[in-house]
């Protein structure tokens, strides 16, 4: 397991003797303007619902999940968050050997090597901005029986349309293609680039709601595939594995509510214009680059003689975390990955990396 997914906003406040609220956290790819509006009073005015089990199998947060994207409930599996999910689906697939493209998010090899699954990396280019040739891939796909693709990718931002895995997918109809939609929903329309429907029988997607709606303590995930892998699925599926108030949460954020749409709306736009801005002026600094992104986070290649390192621990002394992407298998310390908060909370990040970076 790596422990360093993002920065541990806990122990810098800690060694920086302030609170956790003066730490600006870069480094977590969540909703700066999240949880919407009404959630937290609505949870707050539930919590008596602690007091017992939640549903054993969370059924009613599946049928409204099936609802609000219009797909068959024998189609969707809800997690412990999408991890519980990736961590189960070799044992389901009773995977051999799994295809990861990357640079991507460590747990799918994790997930893999916790259940002696074997797994090779297949790395898109720095030189192609790492957007993926699926057509140099296919020669590599024919003795592994998993393929995993993040869309948009992490820590990347590359986004890759629908109609291309569709097609790959159904080129290679005797493997399952696990494309993960987490960050999905900061792109408009999510519905021009997502497999959730439409989707080839050998296709299984991964939808997170920890990032757009940032309640990623409530671990909140769905699984859609096929009814015969959902069942299978079913049986590596922990009893009363989504908590109370995470049920209650997904009752409440999928109902048909105008708010909730008005606040995705906003949050695209938001970070639509704050990444213009930030590009703008990074891209002053001699020597850096910024790798184009379809999402709320962007990829920063430092100038030299920088390390990924020795620049996180000076923004961390400034009360900023960035995410060190030493760790991510096809990068290295050249590399940090930026995600995007408020404006004031970007103007205090690009003003220190200035300072930081020109010297």
């Amino acid at each position: 397991m790596i422990r360093g997914h993002g920065g541990n906003i806990y122990a810098l406040a800690e060694s920086l003797g302030c609170p956790v609220d003066a730490i600006i956290d870069m480094s977590s790819n969540v909703n700066p303007l999240g949880p919407p509006p009404g959630l937290m009073d609505h949870l707050q005015n539930h919590m008596n619902l602690i007091r017992a089990l939640p549903e054993v199998d969370a059924d009613a947060a599946v049928r409204r999940f099936a609802e609000h994207f219009d797909i068959p409930v024998n189609q969707v599996l809800a997690g412990n968050g999408t991890t519980q999910l990736i961590y189960a689906l070799p044992r389901a697939l009773e995977t051999r050997l799994a295809l990861i493209v990357g640079p991507t998010y460590a747990d799918y090899h994790d997930g893999c090597r916790q259940n002696q699954a074997d797994s090779a990396y297949w790395l898109t280019r720095e030189g192609d901005d790492f957007q993926p040739d699926f057509k140099a891939m296919e020669s590599l796909l024919t003795p592994c029986d998993a393929v995993y693709i993040c869309n948009p990718n992490n820590p990347t931002g590359v986004l890759v349309e629908g109609d291309v895995l569709r097609r790959l997918s159904r080129k290679f109809p005797n493997k399952t293609f696990v494309v993960d939609e987490s960050y999905l929903p900061f792109v408009a329309p999510p519905e021009q680039w997502s497999l959730m429907t439409k989707r080839p029988d050998n296709v299984v997607v991964l939808h997170s709601m920890s990032k757009i709606f940032r309640i990623p303590g409530l671990r909140i995930g769905f699984m859609v595939g096929d009814p015969a892998l959902i069942e299978r699925m079913q049986s590596f599926s922990l009893p009363w594995s989504v908590n109370s108030l995470a049920l209650e949460a997904v009752q409440y954020l999928l109902a048909p509510n105008e708010g909730i749409d008005r606040f995705v709306d906003d949050t695209r736009r938001m970070l639509n214009d704050e990444k213009e801005a930030m590009t703008r002026r990074l891209s002053g600094i001699p020597g850096i680059r910024l790798f184009p992104s379809a999402t709320g986070f962007f990829l920063v290649r430092l100038p030299d003689p920088h390390r990924s390192q020795e620049v996180c621990r000076q923004l961390a002394q400034k009360k900023i975390l960035v995410r060190d992407c030493a760790n991510f298998t096809g990068l290295s310390d050249r590399f940090i990955r930026i995600s995007l908060q408020t404006r004031a909370m970007n103007k205090k990040c690009t003003t220190a990396l200035e300072a930081l970076l020109s010297t």
